[in-house]
């Protein structure tokens, strides 16, 4: 919905001039101020909010009028995050999770901002991109509608930092409508700069007590869920398909001897577990005196906060995710975290991207020379080893438009001084892992335990010459060496695949922006108006007669899957500059392969291009796609091989997003599933 007395977007670009192309367009910190003198954050997408009533904006002095508004008051709590209509409570609970620890949460949320002392309407927070936290800047204008503020808000109503922390990463993310629905494993990478893991729980888990006291010891953040019945339902009060943060785990002294309880919290503020242990109904605390309810800061009310059994966890829940935090990131008393190395590298054609464990290629990967010197402090490790994580994450892999199929391999050595050659990796046996040996996802992490000693770490993906940039974090109890082992020189060995643009096939992307402004109205792109872009951009190139191929229904298909903010049926700029980057890439892939200049590929080098694009298919994908896509002569055209492409890569990110525990399984009922079918 427009902003009152503000400009659109089309006339402040024309103020500031056109835009150029970057991928961090969503955090630019273009404003513009209305004539009171307050920011206004025109990059913010406010069409993106939807509401079956009229939607206003406004600022917190108005919202809690005649109250004075407070970023923050009597501290940043969990008790402070009271879910809005938005199905977010993935990030809701680890924004809960964050607030038990003030340094990192103040990290996150500057302290020192309000709206009073040098007030101008601006706020800005910090969120954790790939090894660097990145400032968030939002304007305070906050959405509402008949029943009032529509999304995240305080316990306390002229409280505001939890609503304006949510629009901040509403807008690193593209939008309010992208919060709805995720995971909380990715808000907690983002809010704290975290190594998160996923575990199943067994009903039968006797030792869950055991397994959570050595991590919250660590200092980890928690989340867990339930995935036995479907979203909206519930069992005692705890709503499945719903995230909730535990905070906490205790030996209670009662009557009848101790109990060990775990806290939740549920990030809707309200409605809580129902069955033994129940704040309101849980005839259980008679049995435990004042005092010890007291240490426990129990109260007897429906705030979201509820305390439950060990066993009866188990019973209710089925899935923890957990996040690993750093001696860089946290600092608190009696807590031990890891000690954490990072190295930002790179896969590069014909130089370090050289694909796969025992593939020819494989010793060109990075290699990171790592020596672990002292065991850890564990009186119940008779072995004395060294217990360690590593995590892989690759770098824009959404702006990339296709996740590589990445994984870790660790070598035992007998010195860290050098290289590993090819004829020696193919002599060695990896110590340990990741598992599956790769997978597409954003971040790969394992954990294990190794003797003191010398090793070899090697990144790769499972193909070569995928290139990408990457993140490696090495995560140990003690400090660990880490460096890089000096890479070889580039090599024409490797078999070359496609990576840059070919700017006779489509325009580039300076020269698209001024297709995009001539053909799209409004600065957004709907199927009809893409449809009349690419005739003009394929058609004036070396493709031209490939555009007699291009339809209508190719360019909706386009629009919609990449169409992250739901069902809109229209791009904004940042989401077509992705889509054009893709196509750029696609572009030049196409024209390799197709080695007779026929402007279409046969049947036999569809494998081909497909593998160049990273992307691995067997015979029965292979025959689906001759049957789908390819034209009555068996070929693929290069508007329908850019379909087939986008098809895939956004069909497998679907289901990477809805693979809760990376089993390779996702669970739809069948509205989701007519969704995720229907709109793509």
């Amino acid at each position: 919905m427009a902003r009152k007395n503000s400009q659109g977007p089309a006339e402040f670009r024309e103020a500031l001039g056109s835009p150029t192309y970057r991928k961090e367009t969503f955090l630019s910190d273009r404003s513009f101020s209305w004539k009171e003198g307050l920011f206004v954050d025109l990059s913010f997408p406010t069409w993106d909010v939807r509401s079956n009533s009229p939607v206003v904006w406004k600022r917190p002095k108005d919202i809690c009028a005649p109250k004075t508004p407070l970023f923050i008051a009597d501290g940043a709590s969990r008790m402070d995050v009271v879910q809005g209509k938005l199905n977010n409570c993935w990030f809701l609970s680890a924004v809960s999770s964050l607030s038990l620890y003030p340094r990192l949460m103040r990290k996150v949320v500057p302290e020192q901002q309000s709206f009073q002392d040098n007030y101008n309407g601006s706020f800005h927070f910090y969120f954790w991109q790939y090894g660097e936290w990145k400032k968030v800047m939002i304007d305070d204008l906050l959405p509402l509608n008949d029943t009032g503020m529509m999304y995240l808000q305080s316990s306390q109503e002229n409280e505001f930092w939890s609503a304006l922390l949510e629009k901040a990463y509403a807008k690193l993310k593209g939008g309010y409508s992208t919060l709805d629905l995720g995971f909380p494993h990715e808000a907690l990478v983002d809010l704290t700069g975290g190594v998160t893991e996923t575990f199943q729980v067994s009903p039968q888990c006797g030792d869950l007590a055991a397994f959570l006291k050595p991590l919250l010891m660590r200092g980890v953040l928690i989340n867990c869920g339930s995935s036995a019945g479907s979203l909206g339902q519930a069992r005692s009060g705890i709503q499945f398909k719903h995230a909730y943060s535990l905070t906490g785990l205790e030996t209670v002294q009662t009557m009848i001897g101790p109990i060990q309880l775990v806290r939740l919290q549920n990030p809707w503020g309200h409605t809580e577990w129902e069955g033994p242990w129940s704040d309101i109904n849980g005839t259980e605390w008679n049995m435990v005196s004042p005092e010890e309810q007291k240490r426990l800061e129990r109260v007897k009310r429906d705030d979201g906060e509820f305390w439950m059994s060990v066993s009866d966890f188990c019973l209710i829940f089925d899935t923890i995710e957990v996040c690993h935090l750093s001696d860089e990131t946290l600092s608190k008393k009696g807590i031990r975290p890891w000690r954490c190395k990072e190295h930002h590298g790179s896969w590069t054609r014909n130089s370090s991207a050289g694909g796969p464990h025992k593939g020819e290629w494989y010793s060109m990967n990075p290699q990171y020379l790592f020596t672990l010197k002292e065991e850890d402090d564990d009186p119940d490790d008779p072995q004395l080893t060294c217990s360690f994580m590593v995590a892989l994450m690759q770098k824009h892999h959404r702006l990339n438009g296709m996740a590589l199929n990445i994984g870790v391999h660790i070598f035992k050595v007998a010195t860290t001084e050098r290289r590993l050659s090819t004829q020696e990796l193919y002599q060695l046996t990896p110590v340990c892992s990741t598992t599956p040996p790769y997978a597409p996802y954003r971040e790969t992490v394992f954990r294990g335990r190794l003797e003191p000693g010398s090793y070899v770490i090697i990144p790769s993906t499972m193909l070569p010459n995928q290139e990408g940039e990457f993140l490696l974090r090495i995560l140990t109890e003690k400090p660990n060496q880490t460096t890089l082992a000096q890479s070889p020189k580039p090599t024409s060995n490797i078999p070359a695949q496609p990576t840059s643009p070919v700017p006779s096939v489509l325009p580039s992307m300076s020269a698209v922006q001024q297709l995009f402004q001539k053909h799209c109205r409004n600065d957004v792109c709907r199927p009809a108006e893409l449809y009349n872009l690419l005739m003009e951009a394929i058609g004036g190139g070396v493709m031209a007669e490939s555009v007699k191929k291009l339809t209508l229904d190719q360019c909706k298909s386009f629009v919609v899957l990449m169409d992250a903010q739901g069902p809109s049926g229209k791009l904004n700029w940042t989401m077509f500059v992705s889509l054009w980057d893709m196509f750029l890439r696609w572009a030049e892939i196409f024209v390799k392969c197709d080695k007779n200049k026929s402007q279409s590929l046969d049947y036999s080098e569809i494998d081909g291009a497909l593998r160049a694009a990273g992307i691995e298919v067997d015979d029965v994908v292979l025959q689906v796609i001759a049957v789908r896509y390819t034209e009555p002569d068996m070929t693929v055209s290069f508007p329908g091989f850019l379909y087939l492409v986008m098809k895939y890569s956004a069909m497998m990110r679907k289901f990477q997003n809805l693979d809760k525990v990376g089993q390779g399984i996702i669970q739809l009922n069948g509205r989701q599933w007519l969704y995720h079918t229907l709109f793509n």
